[in-house]
């Protein structure tokens, strides 16, 4: 099959690895075909996941800060949770996330509400206290689907979603999301 652009491939992200490979080979393509290609990106995707995967400037400084004034944080990815797990492993994340969930943790992947509803549960949280905080509109219908707040980041893969599916909040930089975060909690904490 000839290349597919890469802005073409970006709107494929978001439903998790089985959706992406079925998109990139067209509604033609036989269940075959996309079983065995799935099988072929998985392993290759495991081996290479780390090969251009980095943090976005700032973003370590956001997550550190978060942890030490005491948000419970969590990872919810359609990607694999072995590759997540993996991912958050090697940028040294590991210690500020309660959990890593990915596409295969539950029956159901984004933007079906499971993975916030666990979650809150092993948080001993409730909705009011929940911020999804992504960069699609998946994100976006999840927080809807679980009813809690969202808030888009304009420097992920699909900003553009944005526009379908507005977030509650929206921010461009992580000095933007700290304020954002920081507001959330102050609306949800009694005077």
């Amino acid at each position: 099959m000839p290349p597919l652009d890469p802005t073409l491939i970006f709107s494929f992200v978001g439903n998790g690895a089985p959706a992406l490979v079925r998109r990139a080979l067209g509604p033609n393509a036989s269940e075959d075909l996309v079983q065995s290609a799935l099988a072929y990106f998985l392993k290759f995707y495991r081996a290479h996941a780390l090969q251009h995967t980095q943090l976005y400037p700032g973003v370590r400084e956001v997550v550190q800060t978060l942890a030490e004034e005491g948000h419970t944080l969590a990872v919810l990815t359609n990607k694999p949770v072995r590759i997540s797990t993996d991912i958050v492993g090697a940028l040294k994340l590991s210690d500020f996330f309660l959990r890593v969930y990915g596409g295969d943790s539950f029956e159901q992947k984004k933007p079906d509400p499971i993975g916030i509803v666990t979650l809150q549960r092993e948080a001993n949280t409730g909705a009011k206290d929940t911020l999804m905080i992504g960069d699609s509109g998946v994100d976006v219908q999840t927080a809807r689907n679980a009813r809690v707040c969202s808030c888009g980041v304009t420097w992920g893969f699909q900003p553009e979603a944005f526009e379908t599916d507005a977030p509650d909040y929206l921010v461009h930089s992580t000095c933007e999301l700290l304020a954002i975060v920081h507001r959330h909690r102050a609306v949800l904490t009694p005077s």
